[in-house]
């Protein structure tokens, strides 16, 4: 058996544990806790510090339950009934910059940037005969495409669109060096120069990065940076910039790797398959959860022990064909926390230990980026034929009809299909809402906040915490804050 690296939040520090089949438990010091030279002095201290990044993400302000939450729930796949005020004020498009969650999501990201940007400056410099120059290339690799995927969240969530204004708005901070000690107060980058330092992060990191075939474990091969990951994170990237090209070229890379492919049902979730393109593994001791829960604690109701927040909204529900095992299969009906009765989704079934992996890139992402670049650059129907076929066996997968070009009348009504097929397959893993968004549609068309949810409105993007403002003059809010 190959030795599994099992990491634990444990606060704001970490342990790594290395557990072979004897079962025998060798501890490295937590990294917060090492010297600036012992943190980086050994292969051993330096790839305890690359797996602190890895730690960091789990945490429920990262990949842990917020950003998927978030990312459904401002949009129109959840009917919120949670009673969280901050969640809440997000919900309802009425948020200010004091909210105490948007002020810890900003932190602990930039927690985790920081962190990356340690073992990217300093694990070339550790000096240690086993650590081979590739082995040291192979890590800072892995830390770029961390700090890639946090700052295409942050971006994500504070910023508005590239189709607003072509990427010129501002976005966040561009934090890219280690601390020093010396205090520094850096400006907001623009939307496009944080989108350039993600497509830099994840080129110069592909060459040093492993396939998933070249590692043993499913755990490893799913949860650690590989070239698979970073590929199809450059191909969720150029499309929402809109280079449909790229897009395209970057998913059938992907693809052409027989370490991804469809799973046949949807037993896939928490199962390290090839259905999986990058994952964040947890366990019952190793989770993002805090005294506002994880995932788990979000999607399942009260009986189930979970608070029973997040429910499909009636859109979600009545999107789904009559037979659709996309429904069918991946909810229950249940208690919410209002007491209401609703369908809540089983994907993240662990509300207990809060044990479910936080999916993050799918197969099925991959095969739908795919699809929709092939349908952007084609004039006719009979010209995006590849697309109908990609999106046939998601289709049979979930028992339903499958199309032919006949069914769609223009590429627009083919278009529209393969962002409904999306919509379905990957609710509840946090991209509804820039999917509304990067095609300039409302994130909500009804109920409270339904007004201020239109493309290009203020309060689409989350306000810049004002704690941040506070402490750096250098930033500036968000409008409408």
């Amino acid at each position: 058996m190959n030795k599994k690296y099992i990491l634990r939040a444990l606060g704001f520090s970490l342990a790594l544990g290395l557990f072979s089949c004897e079962d025998k438990l060798n501890e490295l010091r937590p990294e917060q806790d090492l010297t600036e030279e012992s943190a980086f002095n050994s292969e051993a201290t330096a790839m305890s510090s690359l797996y602190g990044v890895y730690s960091t993400t789990q945490n429920f302000e990262i990949f842990g339950g917020l950003g998927h939450v978030i990312g459904d729930f401002q949009a129109d796949n959840v009917q919120f009934v949670g009673s969280f005020p901050t969640l809440q004020e997000i919900q309802n498009f009425n948020t200010v910059g004091a909210n105490l969650t948007i002020q810890n999501l900003w932190q602990v990201h930039y927690r985790a940037i920081t962190r990356a940007n340690n073992v990217i400056a300093k694990a070339p410099t550790v000096e240690d005969p086993g650590f081979t120059e590739a082995e040291k290339a192979q890590v800072v690799a892995e830390a770029k495409f961390l700090r890639a995927l946090l700052y295409f969240q942050m971006s994500n969530f504070f910023s508005q669109p590239f189709q607003l204004s072509g990427g010129d708005n501002l976005s966040v901070p561009l934090v890219l060096e280690p601390f020093t000690g010396e205090i520094t107060f850096p400006e907001r980058a623009t939307l496009n120069q944080v989108h350039a330092q993600i497509e830099k992060d994840l080129t110069e990191a592909i060459p040093a990065l492993k396939t998933a075939s070249q590692f043993g474990d499913p755990s490893e091969a799913r949860g650690r940076a590989t070239v698979g990951a970073a590929k199809a994170l450059l191909a969720r990237l150029k499309l929402y910039r809109e280079n449909w090209s790229q897009a395209e070229q970057y998913a059938r890379e992907v693809l052409a790797d027989n370490s991804y492919s469809l799973a046949s049902d949807y037993s896939f979730y928490n199962a390290n398959t090839s259905e999986d393109v990058f994952t964040i593994q947890n366990s019952a001791i190793d989770n993002g959860r805090t005294g506002s829960g994880g995932l788990a604690s979000y999607y399942r109701p009260a009986a189930s022990g979970g608070r029973g927040d997040a429910a499909y909204s009636s859109g979600l529900l009545e999107s789904y064909e009559a037979g659709d095992k996309r429904l069918s299969s991946l909810s229950s009906e249940g208690v919410g926390a209002d007491g209401g009765t609703y369908i809540f989704t089983t994907k993240y079934p662990d509300a207990v230990n809060n044990a479910d992996n936080a999916p993050i890139i799918r197969t099925t992402e991959v095969v739908l980026t795919l699809a929709e670049a092939i349908v952007r650059q084609a004039t006719t129907v009979a010209g995006a034929q590849e697309a109908i076929d990609l999106i046939n066996p998601l289709r049979v997968r979930a028992g339903l009809a499958t199309y032919t070009a006949a069914d769609f009348t223009s590429t627009a009504d083919l278009l529209a299909t393969v962002l409904e097929e999306r919509r379905k397959e990957l609710a509840f893993e946090g991209l509804r809402r820039m999917d509304l968004l990067r095609n300039k549609m409302p994130l909500k068309t009804s109920g409270e906040g339904a007004s201020k949810a239109v493309f290009g409105g203020d309060l689409t993007i989350l306000p810049i915490p004002q704690r941040e403002l506070d402490i750096n003059p250098s930033l500036v809010p968000n409008p409408g804050y």
